[in-house]
């Protein structure tokens, strides 16, 4: 099952999905111009950018046991790698809606909007 979390929301899913402390994921799936316009700041977990046509690609870069949340623009490409990786054996997604747009608004002004 995905999950939809808003970037305020993360910590709280990041605490019920990795309830023994294990360091969750946020797998930014933007492609590399983007990651130049904006980025967020890892705090309390690892942040790993991998563009989402590479992926199919580079998947055994990735725990399929650790939380992952997908991250995008505005979400609706993060929504599709996250069913991606569910198909492919992925335990703990959620789908952070809205995006690093959403992430600008609700955690952090200093992340620019594009």
């Amino acid at each position: 099952m995905i999950d939809h979390v808003r970037p305020t929301q993360l910590p709280a899913w990041f605490a019920a999905a990795a309830p023994q402390g294990g360091r969750p994921l946020v797998l930014d799936v933007r492609e590399p111009w983007e990651l130049q316009t904006a980025s967020v700041r890892a705090d309390g977990f690892e942040l790993l950018a991998i563009p989402m046509g590479e992926l199919p690609g580079r998947l055994a870069e990735l725990d399929r046991s650790r939380p992952t949340a997908c991250l995008c623009h505005h979400g609706a490409r993060s929504l599709r790698v996250a069913a991606f990786l569910e198909h492919h054996g992925f335990e703990s997604l959620a789908n952070i809606t809205g995006g690093i747009d959403a992430w600008s608004q609700e955690c952090d002004p200093g992340v620019p909007r594009y």
